[in-house]
């Protein structure tokens, strides 16, 4: 079968892809031993029904009730910016929200807490422990509604542990995923393979164009089978910061991809961004885990931050460029 995914100079490219997983058994939570052999094979691993249905239930009405209808701004996942809501064709929410965990609780008070309560719930803990083989903190998180068609790439490009590959993602899902939603796509055993390092004319600064295009040659060159598990409200894939992943083009923009991402990494490392710069963290401890609270919007000086963004965005974004323009040279 032929899946489209996003190609790096935009439109879409047609690839190979084994579209579900209804062949692959993977292990359960019970099982944390054959979760960490799975994930070391193949850089990747699926928790079916790891979070309960009334807990999903309860972030997608809280998302509908205090996020949807607003009008202001929010930090955005793909720029890291603060942006208005970009909706689909049917309504939905295409430019994900970065740091759910750290949005203002004064608009978003329900929003804010039951995002952190899903990414330190007691479940997802025991299994980013099997994973890492010891506790995680978290870095980062995100929700999705609409399907941004993320390209081909491995997340330690832009942000890892300290021990390049030691970081993991988890992308939840919060309702059944339908099939032209814009799944979430996978290379397993991608991990294994080394690629370039973000600096010099590999940088992000310089040449992010001739890094996804890169992806996406060492895919063809080592014959990489893409995989899109069907994942159902509840269940949880894991995924190595170096294993190729991104997101289906959308097929059936009808339906709307409600999920969240959150990223851990061993509670002894330090964050790496760029793959040369140790990122202090603003930790904080919610349900007895470590996690990393940037731009938290509690705090005034954050809002007032905030403010002169939204008024200067040009001057920002420049400012912004520059600074990782020096760090990766």
């Amino acid at each position: 079968m032929m899946f489209q995914i996003p190609a790096p100079h935009g439109g879409q490219i047609e690839i190979p892809t084994q579209p579900g997983d209804e062949s692959v058994s993977y292990p359960e939570l019970s099982d944390p031993s054959g979760i960490r052999k799975y994930y070391d094979a193949n850089g990747y691993v699926v928790v079916r029904g790891l979070v309960d249905h009334a807990t999903c239930d309860r972030m997608r009405q809280v998302f509908a009730e205090e996020i949807k209808p607003f009008g202001g701004y929010i930090y955005r996942q793909a720029s890291a910016n603060p942006e208005r809501h970009v909706r689909t064709e049917y309504g939905y929410m295409l430019n994900s929200i970065l740091n759910i965990h750290a949005v203002d609780p004064r608009s978003f008070p329900r929003f804010r807490r039951s995002g952190a309560d899903v990414i330190t719930s007691a479940p997802l803990q025991s299994a980013v422990r099997a994973v890492l083989g010891e506790s995680g903190k978290i870095v980062q998180s995100m929700y999705f509604e609409g399907n941004p068609a993320t390209w081909a790439h491995q997340d330690t490009y832009y942000l890892d542990s300290e021990n390049l590959g030691q970081m993991v993602g988890a992308w939840i899902a919060l309702e059944d995923i339908a099939p032209g939603a814009g799944r979430f796509f996978i290379y397993p055993k991608s991990h294994l393979v080394d690629l370039a390092l973000n600096r010099g004319d590999m940088s992000i600064a310089s040449n992010h164009a001739g890094y996804k295009q890169l992806v996406l040659d060492i895919i063809r060159q080592h014959g990489l089978e893409c995989r899109a598990p069907a994942l159902r409200k509840g269940d949880v894939l894991f995924w190595g910061s170096k294993t190729i992943h991104g997101s289906m083009e959308t097929t059936q923009p009808q339906y709307s991809r409600s999920s969240i991402t959150a990223h851990y990494i061993p509670e002894s490392a330090r964050f790496l961004q760029y793959q040369v710069r140790i990122k202090s963290l603003n930790l904080s401890t919610i349900n007895g885990m470590q996690v990393h609270t940037p731009k938290d919007l509690a705090k005034p000086v954050q809002r007032l931050v905030m403010g002169v963004e939204t008024r200067f965005p040009n001057a920002f974004a420049s400012l912004k460029k520059a600074a990782v323009r020096i760090v990766t040279r």
